[in-house]
């Protein structure tokens, strides 16, 4: 954490109680605590919610739920966020937290294959946001997968895509097949004509991704 991270947190929304203690116990009980978004891109994300105000929402990649927990608190009255996590072992942690939460009524959590799920009709048609933070090797399968679902006018949020500076590397040499993933999918989205896009430099990169209409 650098003097600016602090200056930028000190500056912002404060962190509900409910999600640091969430946060707590991340950085205490698990292996990989960094994957959880954290206060900085939570209240990023709970934010962007409020302006796309989406009807629904899904999420590729709950882990302990830090992230979901931030967008279905600024949903509007009604609306829904699916969540998928393809790590059953990740279930016992995460659900309690979830269905504990002061937005629990917002939420649908899924354990499975997020790709095999969207397949049937396991998960809702449409879905007016999605935000994908899972296996970096299949950022590209997601994309494919769930175009079709996202409405017009809708919005991707991808997370990592940076990737610790990773993408800066010969895609050729690379052998981490996560690192491949994510060039693979950040060279896709730019070369999409169908939607418009744009990568912030927030913690390992955020890319927001917006469906054009056709009539546009």
């Amino acid at each position: 954490m650098t003097a600016l991270d602090d200056y930028v947190l000190a500056h912002i929304d404060a962190e509900d109680p409910y999600l640091h203690r969430l946060w707590r116990a991340t950085q205490l009980h698990l292996n990989y605590p960094r994957m959880a978004s954290g206060h900085w891109q939570g209240r990023l994300l709970a934010m962007l919610v409020h302006m796309v105000r989406p009807r629904t929402i899904l999420e590729i990649g709950t882990f302990t739920g830090y992230s979901t927990l931030c967008m279905a608190e600024a949903l509007e009255p009604g609306a829904l966020l699916h969540t998928v996590e393809i790590n059953d072992e990740q279930e016992d942690f995460t659900r309690p937290w979830l269905e504990g939460s002061p937005w629990a009524d917002r939420i649908r959590f899924h354990i499975g294959d997020a790709l095999q799920l969207l397949r049937t009709d396991a998960l809702p048609q449409r879905f007016d946001l999605i935000y994908i933070d899972a296996d970096k090797r299949h950022y590209a399968d997601y994309y494919h997968a769930v175009m079709p679902r996202l409405a017009p006018g809708g919005y991707i949020i991808a997370d990592n895509t940076l990737w610790d500076g990773h993408v800066l590397q010969d895609e050729v040499r690379t052998s981490d097949l996560q690192t491949r993933g994510i060039m693979a999918f950040n060279d896709l989205v730019a070369s999409d004509p169908g939607v418009q896009k744009v990568i912030l430099p927030l913690r390992d990169g955020l890319t927001l991704i917006r469906k054009i209409p056709k009539d546009t």
